[in-house]
């Protein structure tokens, strides 16, 4: 199956969208193009990465991933494309791409100067084309060399010890709900069973399990369906009631018996 998804800050009120698709459509008009979102922030290179990071798993092996990000700046040092649990991902060496995962890609490939050319337009002109062949049965050593290092951008992580984590809000999602960078997995390793969590002015005695587990206007916090903890207000907007936003201090403090 030709299976591509599309991720952008191009928004959806013009034509960019439909033109890198048509690019693609005419190379193969049988490919299957999905729309991951167009409504990343602007110039947001941790919210595309963040978006793409926690859905491409639940695409099929080999599907191809089209990233246009800052693709035109001059942070960018070139495009490239890089294969990660056998999926494939196309975009500017821009840092983006660095941020899918906590390991090294196992393929890193810089695209030839004979598939860059000049243009105010490179994920129609440079990227599309080799999205379609990529995902037709070509191999993405077809269009360059082996690239040694991507450029890299670093996230923030968070801090932990037997006594407590130290998180931080890494997204404000579409509702106002806070998403930490926080996972499941090493809370339940340090979790001795009586634990609170602190934030802005608030602290929560325990988790919960879903957001109607509190009534409406009450705190909620939860590990989410990507297993990282969530906090808001039930049918209230989060970051705005409680005062968080990008980067606010999250703690789970554990009681340690003595």
């Amino acid at each position: 199956m030709a299976l591509i998804t599309f991720t952008s800050d191009f928004g959806d009120g013009d034509f960019y969208v439909p033109a890198v698709k048509a690019k693609m459509l005419s190379i193969n008009p049988q490919l299957n193009i999905v729309d991951i979102t167009h409504k990343i922030d602007v110039y947001d290179i941790a919210h595309a990465a963040f978006v793409l990071k926690s859905i491409y798993k639940d695409f099929p092996k080999g599907t191809v991933h089209l990233v246009a990000m800052n693709s035109t700046s001059s942070t960018s040092e070139g495009y490239i494309g890089i294969k990660l649990d056998e999926h494939i991902f196309l975009g500017p060496n821009n840092g983006v791409l660095s941020l899918l995962s906590e390991f090294d890609p196992g393929i890193v490939v810089k695209f030839a100067d004979v598939h860059v050319k000049a243009s105010t337009f490179p994920v129609k002109d440079i990227l599309a084309p080799i999205a379609a062949k990529v995902a037709s049965g070509a191999a993405i050593h077809d269009f360059g060399g082996p690239l040694m290092q991507i450029k890299k951008m670093i996230p923030r992580q968070f801090k932990a010890s037997k006594k407590q984590i130290l998180g931080h809000v890494i997204r404000v999602d579409n509702y106002g709900n806070l998403i930490t960078n926080i996972p499941k997995s090493v809370f339940e390793t340090l979790n001795p069973g009586k634990y609170s969590l602190e934030f802005g002015r608030e602290k929560l005695p325990r988790l919960n399990q879903t957001y109607d587990d509190v009534d409406a206007g009450d705190c909620f916090a939860f590990f989410n369906s990507i297993d990282l903890l969530e906090i808001g207000i039930n049918l209230g907007h989060g970051a705005d009631l409680l005062g968080l936003r990008h980067d606010s201090p999250i703690f789970i403090n554990f009681e340690v018996a003595q």
